[in-house]
């Protein structure tokens, strides 16, 4: 039976990151912080950081000594990580949970993202390489779909103005998506390492609900106690407008893209497990919450 208890992250101080560095030090895990020499992140007193450049000879002295390590990078180092997985193996660690946190290798995205998820797909099959080429090396990537806490918090236009108390819904406001919370993601990346036989080498999917807008606006005015303005959009003026950007290159198609995806009318396209079973939710230990539970945690984090 594998054992793991020594973790290097790296992007630790990321908006996933420091929820996952904090997680796995209340697990007990004996964590390592892998940084850029350049880099002016601060992190959490008392844990070891080493600060190094990214080659693969430098990051192979870093991991030395790790069990395991997490990589949880923003879109700017996702180009790192086929040598951080190679430092990972030539310095024996044991598992690799690769950068996903997103929508997985099977996501049906819309075409405007084909790129994207292509670099990051390049990481997840070296890393699959690796493994079936080393028996020691092993990899788990984390499907956890919509960051839901932290995007309603962050993106009004994923449909909920908080400080006003507004909505905006999309089309009937009742396509289903599924999210996890921070704490969830967190506690995924644990479970994934406390039951590392049974997450190797594969992409492992969790939940904490399944859910739609119209769910949530109900959620949000009886935890607020007051009827919300709402306005009534449609996810295919957002994806006119989207595309119109993308063509021309200017900024914003990205989020206008995403929030068109998730809601997209008939679609599915952004359910990662259609039921709790379907998921690696119960195995890992990330719990299922109501919207109701979703919006008390963003309005006492507002």
């Amino acid at each position: 039976m594998t054992t793991i208890q020594k973790v290097a992250i790296f992007g630790a101080s990321g908006n996933f990151g420091t929820p996952i560095t904090a997680a796995l030090m209340s697990a007990g895990f004996d964590v390592t912080i892998i940084t850029r020499v350049q880099s002016a992140a601060t992190f959490p007193s008392g844990v070891p950081v080493i600060r190094t450049a990214y080659t693969v000879d430098e990051l192979t002295k870093a991991l030395a000594g790790q069990d395991a390590a997490v990589c949880v990078v923003g879109p700017s180092g996702i180009e790192h990580q086929a040598v951080m997985i190679d430092a990972a193996e030539a310095a024996g660690v044991k598992r690799f949970v690769v950068d996903d946190f997103g929508w997985g290798p099977d996501v049906r995205g819309l075409p405007e993202f084909k790129s994207v998820h292509a670099h990051r797909r390049a990481g997840w099959d070296h890393a699959k390489a690796r493994a079936e080429a080393n028996p020691g090396f092993t990899y788990t990537g984390i499907t956890s779909g919509n960051p839901i806490d932290w995007a309603l918090r962050r993106f009004p236009l994923m449909g909920f103005n908080i400080s006003q108390c507004s909505a905006i819904i999309y089309d009937s406001g009742t396509e289903q998506f599924t999210g996890t919370t921070l704490e969830g993601i967190g506690q995924a990346v644990v479970g994934v390492l406390q039951h590392p036989d049974e997450t190797a080498n594969r992409f492992v999917k969790v939940r904490s609900i399944q859910t739609c807008q119209n769910e949530l606006l109900e959620a949000f005015q009886s935890a607020t106690g007051s009827q919300w303005n709402v306005e009534r959009s449609s996810t295919k003026a957002l994806l006119a407008s989207g595309r119109s950007k993308f063509q021309a290159g200017v900024g914003g198609w990205v989020l206008e893209l995403a929030v068109a995806q998730l809601f997209d009318e008939g679609e599915a396209r952004c359910v990662v497990a259609s039921s709790r079973g379907d998921s690696d939710a119960d195995l890992l230990g990330v719990a299922e919450e109501t919207p109701q539970e979703i919006v008390t945690r963003v309005l006492k984090s507002k």
